[in-house]
């Protein structure tokens, strides 16, 4: 396997799943890498992201069972964000009629690669 940097991990996720923006963010909430969608603001779209995941994840807390992801339901998009471990989380902003069990199947091995890069 060759080493790729993270931006490359993320340009791929973008290219072989067909969505429309990747970024990667850490826990904290400050851009590691990638993309944010058109006409959002860097700072604001990274730290409400992670904010919206640790949400959820305290939310849901209490029910014996882990966070999978939380998406977005825009009218015209969507935004899917998934828990990559304890330093980071994805945010994949993605078509309405995009499939997110596909995406979510399709990301398993480049989110190890970024576990690998972090």
């Amino acid at each position: 396997m060759t080493a790729n940097t993270i931006e490359e991990v993320l340009s791929n996720i973008k290219k072989k799943l067909d969505v429309e923006e990747v970024t990667l963010i850490s826990r904290s909430g400050m851009h590691i890498g990638g993309d944010v969608p058109n006409n959002a603001h860097l700072e604001t779209f990274v730290a409400m992201s992670a904010i919206l995941l640790g949400a959820a994840e305290t939310a849901t807390s209490e029910l014996d069972e882990e966070l999978s992801h939380v998406v977005v339901e825009l009218k015209k998009s969507r935004v899917l964000i998934i828990n990559d471990g304890p330093s980071a989380l994805l945010a994949i902003k993605m078509s309405q009629e995009s499939n997110i069990e596909k995406i979510l199947k399709g990301i398993e091995g480049p989110m190890e690669e970024l576990d690998d890069l972090l």
